[in-house]
């Protein structure tokens, strides 16, 4: 066990919960690992358990400062009190809707809704990997920053095609730093770029867009996810320094312009011509 890790076996929140469990194992950093399951992605990208295995192999240095920050501060106390587990909250759609119209919770139900989501689906997929939970705050943390995934879709407006899909990991790096962030990002952008060869969209201008705001952007883990889904939308949005994702919306008119659909790239109307032949 490394001094880091022993240090943080000794620190407590005021109920007592440890920061990190002594029996947690410790990461290791596994490029080639991450690299295999990338590759894995890019065939399925609905196969979520390739994020978190890629994840996995590359844990970040920051990771454990960042969350005990978070964690052993009055405000995540606060937020243990009164959000324990968010897919509890985030699942009950009628408790959801009985706030106004407009407001980030109606966002949120229409938009997982319409696309057949519940934030116990996620956890699910999380848990198919059978990691072994530990009875600390490193748990709570990152099963917070799990659960917050699908409501960063709806704040920044990047919908679940696969450009979207890439700007939404870069913002949420440019929130919680972290290799696996920027290799899924990054590298599926090149993807992207690679299976519209010859598109003047601007790909790569989309996805430093979104790393852009997601480092403006106070960090969405930190907030009380209760109060901001009975707010409106958009003032969420001002109150998170959270834009218009302009750069995506480019891609999108320019692909539709181009007979090209976003949400299905791949698709044999796409590459009959010029596309096929890159």
């Amino acid at each position: 066990m490394t001094a880091s890790a022993r240090d943080y076996s000794q620190m407590f929140a005021a109920d007592g919960t440890v920061m990190r469990h002594p029996d947690r194992p410790e990461p290791h950093y596994r490029p080639l690992r991450a690299w295999k399951n990338f590759r894995l992605l890019i065939k399925d990208k609905e196969d979520t358990s390739l994020v978190f295995k890629i994840f996995e192999s590359l844990p970040s240095k920051e990771f454990l400062p960042r969350a005990a920050s978070l964690a052993l501060s009055e405000r995540g106390e606060h937020l243990r009190r009164t959000e324990p587990r968010l897919p509890e909250i985030l699942d009950d759609h009628a408790a959801l809707r009985l706030t106004p119209k407009g407001s980030l919770a109606h966002a949120y139900c229409d938009f997982m809704e319409s696309e057949g989501l519940t934030a116990a689906g996620l956890v699910a997929e999380a848990e198919r990997l059978g990691r072994a939970k530990y009875p600390d705050l490193v748990q709570w943390f990152m099963e917070r920053s799990r659960d917050t995934h699908d409501l960063f879709h709806v704040l920044t407006g990047y919908g679940r095609d696969a450009l979207g899909e890439q700007c939404v990991l870069l913002f949420t790096h440019g929130q919680a730093p972290s290799h696996g962030h920027l290799l899924i990002g990054y590298a599926g952008a090149a993807n992207i770029a690679k299976m519209v060869r010859g598109s003047k969209a601007p790909v790569f201008g989309a996805v430093r867009q979104a790393h852009r705001t997601g480092k403006g952007a106070p960090r969405l883990i930190e907030q009380p996810i209760r109060e901001l889904l009975a707010q409106p939308l958009e003032a969420v949005r001002a109150q998170l320094r959270i834009p218009q994702p302009t750069k995506y919306r480019e891609c999108h008119a320019i692909w539709r312009s181009e007979g090209i659909d976003p949400y299905n790239l791949l698709a044999s109307d796409n590459t009959p011509q010029e596309l096929a032949a890159a």
